[in-house]
């Protein structure tokens, strides 16, 4: 069975150096990118695809690892033109083992659509990957809607990723033990998963989904918490004015994927609150990697019938991106 994997990630030389040129220097999130992550994160090749068959996957969505390009203010634009020119070409290389989203210039909202687009109907990739805030701003700033319009327009998905909180959260949160302990909560430990869930609680709150309700989003780490509070947040429909109850968007507007959390239960979870059509496989490459035939076993082992573990492999993605067979 064909096991496509949607978040798998890479990084650029080019950003590395943005990175330490421009970002902000309260932002430790670089310091997870050292090592054999880092070299794996850059190299896009016959390691790669080693590991990948290793572990049992036939495909890759690539994207570009948090933060992305959402910190990186004017200078975000023309980078985000070369990574996902690089994308492009890597998945033309090899198009039976690669697919990509694209990386968007946040920092320069009025041109995230015109990137997606080009991103898209020029460069052959499936949708956009983005980190949630930009700085300070929201995913649900009105500087955003043009965006959301497009991907609803062009029939793609964003993919809301985590990035690391702001200081100032972190400040109240997340520290007060060592330097890697504090970065660890406010990062992989927990703070991340806070920070996309929330991003796309404030989506709906904001009624994102009542003006571009064709919209569609993909939240990693099933569902970065809010599947699993899902009855609590259903509560906000007795004070909100939305124009469904909140659950309704949670099982219209999102499709939620595993991150290498190979949990049977979760999975389960994840089906109880929006249905099998609606479940995606990734294996979070290469921070979750471990060797063996890992992504393939838990498929294997997963309860689903044939046809729904389909789905979970590779027919929802091939579906939400317009590729079904």
């Amino acid at each position: 069975m064909k096991l496509i994997a949607i978040e798998e990630h890479f990084l650029t030389k080019a950003v590395k150096e943005a990175w330490s040129n421009y970002a902000d220097p309260n932002d430790p999130t670089q310091k997870l990118h050292v090592g054999q992550i880092e070299s794996r994160l850059e190299e896009i090749g016959d390691t790669r695809l080693q590991l990948m068959n290793e572990t049992g996957v036939d495909v890759q969505v690539l994207s570009l690892t948090s933060p992305s390009l959402h910190n990186l203010g004017p200078d975000s634009l023309a980078l985000a033109r070369l990574t996902n020119d690089y994308m492009a070409q890597l998945v033309r290389k090899t198009p039976e083992r690669f697919q990509g989203l694209a990386a968007l210039p946040m920092a320069v909202p009025n041109q995230t659509a015109n990137e997606l687009t080009r991103s898209v109907t020029q460069l052959g990739l499936k949708g956009a990957m983005v980190c949630g805030r930009t700085g300070e701003k929201n995913l649900d700033h009105l500087d955003y809607w043009e965006l959301f319009e497009c991907a609803e327009a062009l029939g793609v998905p964003l993919f809301i990723h985590p990035q690391i909180p702001q200081k100032s959260v972190r400040d109240a949160l997340y520290s007060g033990f060592d330097e890697l302990t504090d970065l660890a909560f406010s990062t992989f430990g927990l703070g991340w998963h806070y920070e996309a869930g929330v991003q796309f609680v404030r989506l709906v709150l904001a009624k994102v989904f009542d003006r571009f309700p064709n919209l569609q989003l993909i939240l990693g780490h099933w569902g970065e918490v809010i599947l699993f509070y899902a009855e609590r947040l259903a509560s906000l429909s007795r004070v909100t004015k939305l124009d469904k109850p909140f659950i309704e968007y949670i099982r219209q507007n999102v499709y939620v994927t595993a991150s290498g959390m190979f949990s049977q239960s979760y999975l389960q979870r994840s089906i109880d609150i929006v249905g099998t059509d609606r479940i995606l496989f990734s294996t979070d490459y290469p921070y979750q990697y471990r060797p063996g035939r890992e992504a393939r076993s838990f498929l294997e082992a997963t309860q689903l019938s044939q046809e729904d573990r389909e789905k979970f492999a590779f027919a929802n993605w091939e579906q939400l991106t317009g590729k079904a067979t």
